[in-house]
């Protein structure tokens, strides 16, 4: 079943206080014909917007599951929401993570009193990991995509966007495994239907356009989709019930180039004064490079999805 406008107002409501109502940072783009502006969810507490649905997850579970501890599987974000959301909640978080996470990522984790167990690269090992240990000692899984809980906590991103801007009329978001996609594009379908919502990702791991335009579900092996500087749209595959509310609510999917996604981190640290990582900065790439697929629009809401962003990448961006 499809996350009902309902699942999303309880989640605003549970979320409130420990996720932050992120402002929307106007960006100048000379040009363009309509108003640009950045949905700035890097200035969450834990860097990107993941903390939406791991905490509604987290805190819907019984006193009995959270004695029990929670696990998932995760790159990095993902990983730190559901840490910071557990050490809120009182409860034990075991983090399965890719080898080639970026450290700041690891060490973020880390910090916010996680345990961390290491695997390969691709995003399968690591779930299939994650389910063992779940197996093993009883943990209850909070997965990073592949959930009405946490499709419910994302989405509460689209309902701000639509709160904060009556009159959007576009929003553009990354997608990866499809967690934030599918629930700000329902969420906000469900509130104002007129509005297209477009996903955006590298090409380097462009299995959600090919899955969207196919109308099958289908994965990309894990050495391509590392291949893309954005460590958080690494995923191999859209999630099944992701993919649901993809294909019920989202308009189109487009891909942008490694340079594009250089070129608008760089765009958003020097006009919007935004820290982005790659993923962050997929959908700005879209406005500055996609704009003849995107027209018509008046008010454009770009999702800046995080801003944890290896300080070495950062260099060779800027430099």
């Amino acid at each position: 079943m499809l996350v009902s406008l309902q699942e999303f107002k309880a989640a605003q409501q549970r979320i409130r206080g420990v996720a932050v109502h992120t402002p929307l940072v106007r960006l100048q783009i000379p040009g363009l014909p309509g108003n640009v502006f950045i949905k700035a969810e890097g200035l969450q507490p834990i860097g990107s917007f993941k903390l939406r649905g791991a905490y509604n997850k987290i805190a819907q579970l019984s006193d009995e599951e959270r004695k029990r501890g929670v696990i998932t599987y995760s790159s990095g974000n993902h990983a730190q929401g559901v840490a910071y959301a557990a050490r809120a909640l009182g409860a034990k978080a075991v983090i399965v993570m890719p080898s080639n996470a970026p450290e700041v990522k690891k060490l973020a984790t880390a910090a916010l009193g996680a345990e961390i167990v290491t695997v390969g690269p691709s995003s399968s090992e690591r779930k299939l990991k994650a389910e063992e240990l779940e197996a093993k000692f009883g943990y209850i899984m909070v997965p990073p995509y592949d959930d009405a809980a946490v499709i419910a906590g994302q989405g509460t991103c689209g309902l701000e966007i639509v709160e904060d801007l009556p009159e959007v009329d576009l929003v553009l978001s990354p997608v990866s495994g499809g967690g934030l996609l599918s629930g700000v594009a329902t969420a906000i379908k469900l509130v104002k239907p007129e509005v297209r919502v477009i996903g955006i990702e590298p090409e380097l791991a462009g299995d959600a356009q090919e899955s969207f335009r196919g109308g099958t579900l289908v994965s990309w092996p894990a050495e391509m989709t590392v291949r893309t500087m954005a460590d958080g749209l690494r995923t191999q595959s859209l999630g099944e019930l992701n993919f649901e509310h993809v294909r019920a609510y989202v308009d189109d999917i487009i891909t942008v180039t490694e340079d594009q996604i250089a070129e608008a981190m760089r765009v958003l640290l020097y006009q919007a004064r935004l820290t982005p990582e790659p993923s962050g900065a997929v959908s700005t790439a879209g406005i500055l490079f996609h704009r003849e697929q995107l027209l018509p629009f008046r008010n454009v809401v770009v999702i800046m999805s995080g801003g944890n962003v290896e300080p070495d990448v950062l260099k060779r961006v800027l430099f």
